[in-house]
């Protein structure tokens, strides 16, 4: 295994040249523990994309929540509940990700403040658009992509940064697998996986 080190601004570039080869519809997944703010990394790609005359719509898996009777039916601070019943990788799946070639997209589902639906509308993706999405623990649901980036901290890194601790064992058996492996102790330096 083999690690190139980069800064925030090339992993940007890397990323965005990564999706600027991809002909038509472009399906983009981010995935990290909140730690490592994968939100950031994806808003950061969007201007660099528009500038090579891509479209891009940005999706966030937090606009993608179960309601709370289903999220907190455990309590607020059960990892299992966090890892499993959180959030709506289904619907995130079904209104964004299966549908994004077709041209049709949904940029959210879920208000968790209002715990209502978002009533979004459907937004147009043209034939040269990317659907850039955010979000955590999703790199073992199968999800469809055409690129997969994630930011993975270190044990030590992910506890230290982690406000939410109880969150902490949701990502104990959490391996994913994505098209870019990013070692992401530190954001500013931030070292690709080659193999």
């Amino acid at each position: 295994m083999k690690v190139r080190p980069l800064t925030f601004d090339t992993l940007v570039k890397e990323i965005a040249d990564r999706i600027s080869e991809m002909n038509g519809r472009v399906r983009v997944l981010i995935d990290a523990a909140p730690a490592a703010e994968p939100g950031r990394l994806a808003d950061a790609v969007v201007e660099p994309l528009r500038s090579l005359g891509r479209t891009v719509q940005r999706v966030s898996i937090q606009d993608f929540l179960r309601p709370a009777s289903v999220r907190l039916e455990h309590g607020r601070t059960d990892p299992y509940s966090y890892r499993h019943d959180w959030f709506d990788y289904k619907g995130l799946q079904r209104e964004v990700l299966d549908p994004a070639p077709a041209g049709k997209v949904l940029p959210s589902l879920w208000n968790a403040a209002t715990d209502r639906a978002s009533r979004a509308e459907y937004v147009d993706l043209p034939e040269n658009g990317v659907v850039l999405v955010d979000g955590t623990l999703m790199l073992d649901r199968r999800l469809p992509a055409e690129l997969t980036v994630h930011l993975w901290l270190s044990p030590g890194a992910l506890r230290r940064k982690t406000t939410e601790e109880w969150t902490l064992p949701a990502f104990d058996d959490y391996d994913p697998v994505a098209d870019l492996f990013v070692r992401y102790d530190h954001p500013e330096r931030p070292g690709l996986v080659e193999s």
